[in-house]
């Protein structure tokens, strides 16, 4: 699984990348960037968001799903439900992969791979920013949040993990709402896509392929999210590789010698 943007890095000038980069300026980027990032979508938690346009619009996106035969979430999430123990897996997993692996990722992408870095950081960059957008424009009712007639369970609630939206600050400061597109999956596709080129064997391939399903499976079954916010998060990293790959042409054509007077 590659792209066709990263050789256009490949053929700058050896070891530049490397020369560029300082770790504690990634750290201050990182921080900065994460910091905007909660302002802009957990700030006062769901409170400023309309429930009732979060709860159109979740209706909007299952009539969706209908259409195509994919509002299958409630039968998935039911199939497990009677293995307390297997979702609260998911929980812990939900609440916690998203960050770590995808920290854990960039940090082996700065030091392994210098020369992909700054490609796949802005791609990461430009995804988080288009889905800030989407949660800005379009708040969106999980289905464990919609009226107990849809039949889903809040399993955070009701089963547990390591954390919970009703307790501690986490009740002011998170956007329950924040759910289109699915950044869970969007950051886990793009964790994939960084990875995959570095892999020799087959079954290293294979289990780095398994974390964004797994992360797939993860979101629908605790009824984090919906089906098609998934496909939303992989749209909104498809424009951010784009966007990254756009920035990298820009950036090498600045830095190529100009043409010397005759």
């Amino acid at each position: 699984m590659t792209t066709t943007l990263e050789p256009e890095l490949a053929s700058a000038v050896p070891g530049a990348a490397t020369r560029r980069l300082r770790w504690w300026k990634e750290a201050v980027f990182v921080a900065v960037f994460y910091l905007a990032y909660s302002v802009v979508r957990d700030i006062r938690g769901s409170q400023p968001v309309s429930t009732i346009q979060a709860f159109h619009n979740a209706g909007r996106v299952i009539r969706v799903e209908r259409v195509f035969g994919i509002f299958q979430e409630g039968r998935i999430q039911h199939l497990f439900l009677s293995s307390p123990g297997f979702i609260s897996f998911w929980d812990v997993f939900y609440g916690t992969a998203h960050f770590v692996v995808t920290i854990a990722v960039l940090v082996w992408l700065f030091y392994r791979q210098p020369d992909r870095y700054s490609l796949w950081r802005n791609a990461l960059a430009f995804t988080t920013a288009l889905a800030l957008i989407g949660f800005a424009f379009f708040p969106l009712m999980p289905p464990r949040l919609l009226p107990g007639h849809y039949d889903f369970v809040d399993t955070l609630k009701t089963i547990g993990g390591l954390w919970s939206f009703d307790s501690g600050p986490v009740t002011k400061l998170s956007n329950q709402y924040a759910a289109m597109p699915s950044l869970h999956f969007a950051w886990s596709s793009w964790c994939a896509f960084v990875i995959l080129p570095a892999l020799k064997r087959r079954s290293a391939k294979i289990l780095v392929v398994a974390y964004p399903l797994a992360t797939l499976f993860c979101i629908v079954v605790t009824g984090n999210h919906y089906i098609l916010d998934a496909v939303g998060g992989a749209v909104v990293l498809g424009v951010g590789l784009l966007l990254a790959g756009a920035l990298a042409r820009i950036m090498q054509t600045r830095r190529l010698p100009l043409p010397a007077r005759s």
